[in-house]
């Protein structure tokens, strides 16, 4: 079964070579880079560049990251990189973190802004902060936007739904009861499936090809047959990060 890592923060591990070995063994046809902060997007830049048509880059700056006197620097390298990254992430909002919230929500306006610029996707983290990331995404017009790792509140995830927006699904599965509500309430259509590597989940350090436990439990909670699944969350993958058809020859069709 082809699959797709949506989320994964490769430029933290340590194994990246035979993390990737591991991911084409186990059918993972693709990989989403996702970075968090100048050094972490310029990193997986680098290693999309070295792994073309496998790494797929998405730059951003995390919620968690920012710092006043670095907000310039970090935008502006986002907009000179953004057009070569098939979406801009992981941005967003924190309300457990220590940044100001004021601050956050200016750095998130202005990265949604460059996002409609290069017409690309948003990867949104959204802790404690599920409806007021919805609100300024709808406001400023975002038309694909995935909510990386939900388990918010189910009337807000009805209206991620209404807005045709997406949720990604990971191996927090196995025991999250929020996150497994979530997607079982979710539509198939719109959901992706990742592994947030480098994430411990249980003991178990996450890497790309763990994006199985993450199907295995989706088919379980929506009981539906692994391979329907898995055809569903990978086209669905195709179309919101808008994959050439050249580096999907198994979906070119």
């Amino acid at each position: 079964m082809a699959l797709i890592d949506a989320h994964a923060h490769l430029d933290e591990l340590a194994d990246l070579k035979s993390a990737l070995e591991e991911a084409k063994e186990a059918g993972i046809i693709a990989i989403v880079g996702v970075g968090s902060s100048l050094d972490s997007n310029q990193k997986t830049l680098s290693m999309a560049k070295a792994n073309p048509d496998y790494i797929f880059p998405a730059i951003g700056y995390h919620p968690w990251d920012i710092k006043e006197d670095e907000i310039e620097k970090n935008l502006l390298f986002i907009e000179k990189n953004l057009e070569k990254c098939v979406a801009l992430g992981e941005i967003g909002l924190d309300y457990k973190a220590k940044v100001k919230k004021e601050l956050q929500h200016k750095v998130f306006n202005e990265l949604l802004d460059i996002a409609n610029q290069f017409n690309k996707p948003v990867i949104i983290h959204c802790r404690y902060s599920h409806e007021r990331a919805l609100k300024m995404i709808v406001e400023k017009k975002i038309e694909r936007a995935v909510f990386h790792w939900y388990s918010g509140p189910l009337e807000i995830l009805d209206e991620i739904i209404r807005q045709g927006y997406f949720v990604s699904a990971t191996p927090a599965l196995l025991y999250s009861l929020h996150h497994q509500e979530a997607i079982k309430r979710a539509p198939l259509e719109r959901i992706l499936l990742e592994t947030d590597t480098p994430v411990i989940y249980q003991g178990l350090e996450s890497r790309p090809k763990h994006v199985q436990i993450t199907l295995e439990q989706v088919a379980k909670l929506k009981e539906l047959d692994m391979s329907y699944v898995a055809e569903q969350t990978t086209a669905n993958s195709q179309y919101f990060f808008d994959f050439p058809d050249r580096s999907m020859p198994l979906f070119s069709n």
